[in-house]
């Protein structure tokens, strides 16, 4: 074929997604059918898929970290442990012990007046669950919504994210060794795939990722009147009071913010700090940072930014921030390195509401710290801008706790800690405004992905007709001089 016949890159495209797109809609019809048939999987089979699943997780553990380390261009294997593969066996086994618990039907009241009754309430599956995941997390925000999922009994396709093709090739041979696709499926493929998968009319959808995109996939799922969980971000603020130790208290805080490079959803996004104490916590943080992470290490052993896009964005952030009037602090010896997309953790002092550093979710190494003379200031600014996904509280006072915790809402809050209430599994994870809607981890998860099905039934004494028509009667004046009331 000449050069003039050849077909043009942008045509091949558009195939590809077509493609994509028929093969996604054949397998959300292949699982619409097989639920039909098999509408409320026993309790065996549920335990019976989540120890395949977590069998299969455990076998290709290596795989997994050394694709995690591919795509993220260097992951440390410690941070895909903790975050990934730990993570997700944790679900599994908290799922498995109580799973029997959480499918039986529960009694509820039945008020005098409607006796001689019964109540209850049945937890059904709700059918195919579609599945959007992020790629800061690629296998626990995969394998935590799936657990939840198949504990249900439901049917799941996922979609995974463009940027971990390597990872996503490893979870897809992982589940297909598991599962048929009329159980578990898998849909590969960048915005135009994604913007179609959430577009079909799923019994549930759950997507994990940015504000932005979670309206548009809310938008598409409400055509087809599709219930949503979305678990996004936002800005998660830490507070710190006048009294505890700032060596504490940065201790409590800064895993949170470095792990992953900051790219998690409830990594800690800025700092209150009182006004003289900030040149104190700065010190601090440079101290624990640098034992964290020594300098001789060099970036050969650093998290890197997941590409270059986002490298440079959050370059941007420190570049708007420096013209603007603020200082801007890395540390550690390393620099920034856009090829090897490497940004250490950076202080940012003297910032304000002007810059978008302190206007969008930072999702990086960057760390804003604000200086505040009274907590109430903190808790006005806190409550004028968008709820944010996770608020870290570092103060041992109960007063100040319980300031902060009765003034402000947030999806979740940890007090001296931050961050790691997502992966307590008895805690439900989720949002509140902009920062998500609905929730999931534990029992909220299992429920999140079940109809909770009222069952109202009566043996052979009935008495309701008792107050059937004709009105009027002695006893409808009874019952409302007795009940209405």
């Amino acid at each position: 074929m000449s050069n003039a016949e050849q077909i043009p890159d942008s045509v091949i495209a558009e195939s590809l997604v077509a493609t994509a797109k028929t093969q996604m809609v054949s397998l959300f019809d292949r699982q619409k059918m097989a639920f039909d048939k098999d509408r409320f999987p026993s309790y065996e089979q549920r335990v019976r898929e989540l120890k395949q699943l977590k069998q299969a997780i455990l076998v290709n553990k290596q795989d997994l970290l050394n694709a995690l380390e591919m795509d993220f261009g260097y992951r440390s294997h410690d941070e895909s442990m903790l975050g990934d593969i730990f993570s997700s066996i944790s679900s599994v086994d908290y799922t498995l012990k109580h799973l029997q618990r959480w499918m039986k039907p529960q009694k509820r009241a039945v008020g005098i007046v409607f006796q001689p009754a019964h109540a209850k309430v049945v937890y059904q599956p709700k059918g195919v669950v579609g599945i959007i995941a992020p790629w800061n997390y690629p296998v626990f925000l995969t394998i935590g919504p799936l657990v939840a999922a198949l504990a249900a009994g439901n049917r799941a396709m996922i979609k995974m994210s463009e940027y971990t093709p390597n990872t996503n090739a490893v979870l897809v041979k992982l589940l297909a060794g598991i599962f048929d696709s009329s159980k578990v499926g898998v849909t590969l493929g960048e915005a135009e795939v994604a913007q179609a998968f959430s577009g079909l009319p799923f019994d549930h959808l759950l997507f994990t990722g940015s504000t932005e995109v979670g309206r548009h996939v809310m938008r598409a799922a409400a055509e087809n009147l599709v219930p949503v969980t979305l678990e996004l971000g936002g800005k998660s603020p830490v507070i710190i009071d006048d009294k505890i130790p700032l060596g504490e208290a940065v201790k409590r805080f800064i895993y949170g913010k470095t792990m992953n490079a900051g790219q998690t959803c409830v990594s800690p996004d800025y700092v209150y700090c009182p006004k003289s104490r900030v040149n104190e916590l700065v010190a601090a943080i440079r101290l624990r940072h640098e034992s964290m992470y020594p300098s001789l290490d060099g970036f050969s052993k650093r998290t890197r930014i997941i590409n270059r896009r986002q490298h440079s964005r959050l370059v941007g952030y420190l570049e708007q921030a420096k013209s603007l009037g603020a200082e801007v602090i890395p540390l550690g010896e390393v620099p920034t390195d856009h090829d090897e997309c490497y940004m250490p953790l950076t202080l940012i002092i003297g910032s304000d509401r002007t810059m978008t550093v302190m206007q969008e979710e930072i999702f990086g190494p960057i760390l804003p710290i604000i200086g505040y003379d009274d907590l109430s200031q903190v808790i006005d600014s806190i409550n004028a801008n968008s709820r944010p996904l996770g608020l870290y509280i570092q103060s041992f006072d109960k007063h100040f706790q319980n300031t902060v915790l009765n003034n402000t809402h947030a999806g979740g809050v940890c007090i001296n800690d931050a961050a790691f209430h997502v992966v307590v599994d008895d805690l439900p994870f989720g949002g509140t405004g902009d920062s998500g809607l609905g929730s999931y981890h534990g029992v909220e998860g299992f429920r999140t992905f079940s109809h909770a099905k009222s069952v109202f039934s009566r043996g052979r004494l009935f008495f309701a007709d008792m107050l059937f028509p004709p009105y009027g009667t002695r006893l409808h004046q009874w019952f409302y001089r007795f009940f209405v009331r």
